[in-house]
């Protein structure tokens, strides 16, 4: 045996502690590389990869989302895929609005109505700077109330068409107006009973080991990193948030994760 490979291991032959550490950061690494999400490239204010909203639709939408962003400043774009690629349609939302960047970056404005229609899951996702606005409850409304009723028709146009009429109700009407509408009425919202306890569970317990042991807080810290560093690589190979010669492309906003989910 080499002196380069005794020097990787214990007298006893066991691997050394930070190589160790270091080969499975490594596998991690690899396996996340290797599972990476391909997002769709922005080609517009609609991106119908699933092929499910009819031109028609989409043209009133393209209108509709143009204008609101002339008058407001704010970007909403409606997407549809054809699958999340084996992720929960939160964390794909999240990921596929931070890589085309909605909204104004300084404003974080960005509005995204995500369709997957062979997981049957929608998700309204919001910009930290319209969370006060478009809150959890009444995106939650919008979907149960407007959208998911037409999609179990099988009406994927008009539910995604509903959708959008009254996210951008909520964006652009005075609180007192809308809350007199029975359809968005918070109050209707039933309760979400959809909360994942497990994440939280994990999520707390590696809070807490990055508080208790600074080796750990190190290697989560890094882990974090490069797969932020591979997402951005991904998404960018992918189209990113290029227009793809459409003219359009997002403003440098990001979301924080706020907003709700829906089946069907």
């Amino acid at each position: 045996m080499g002196a380069a490979a005794i020097g990787l291991l214990t007298p006893s032959g066991r691997l050394r502690a930070p190589v160790f550490a270091a080969l499975a950061l490594a596998g991690l690494f690899v396996a996340f590389a290797a599972g990476a999400v391909t997002y769709p490239a922005l080609t517009g204010r609609v991106v119908d990869q699933a092929n499910i909203i009819s031109a028609e639709t989409r043209s009133a939408l393209e209108t509709k989302s143009a204008d609101l962003e002339s008058k407001s400043g704010i970007q909403l774009v409606v997407a549809t895929v054809r699958s999340l690629e084996g992720q929960e349609i939160e964390p794909y939302a999240n990921g596929l609005f931070r890589a085309w960047q909605l909204g104004q970056k300084d404003k974080n404005n960005g509005v995204l109505l995500l369709v997957a229609p062979n997981e049957h899951r929608v998700r309204i996702e919001v910009g930290y700077g319209l969370e006060g606005t478009l809150t959890d409850a009444l995106g939650k409304v919008i979907i149960t109330n407007a959208i998911t009723p037409r999609f179990k028709a099988g009406n994927f146009s008009d539910g995604i068409a509903r959708g959008v009429d009254d996210i951008i109700t909520v964006l652009t009407t005075d609180a007192s107006e809308w809350e007199k509408r029975p359809a968005l009425r918070v109050d209707n919202a039933p309760a979400d009973t959809n909360l994942n306890w497990l994440v939280a569970v994990i999520g707390g317990l590696i809070i807490i080991g990055m508080i208790i042991s600074p080796t750990f807080r190190w290697f989560v810290l890094t882990m974090l990193w490069s797969i932020a560093t591979s997402s951005g690589s991904s998404s960018s190979s992918s189209g990113g948030w290029s227009s793809g010669g459409g003219g359009f492309s997002g403003g440098g906003g990001s979301s924080g994760g706020g907003g709700a989910s829906g089946s069907w």
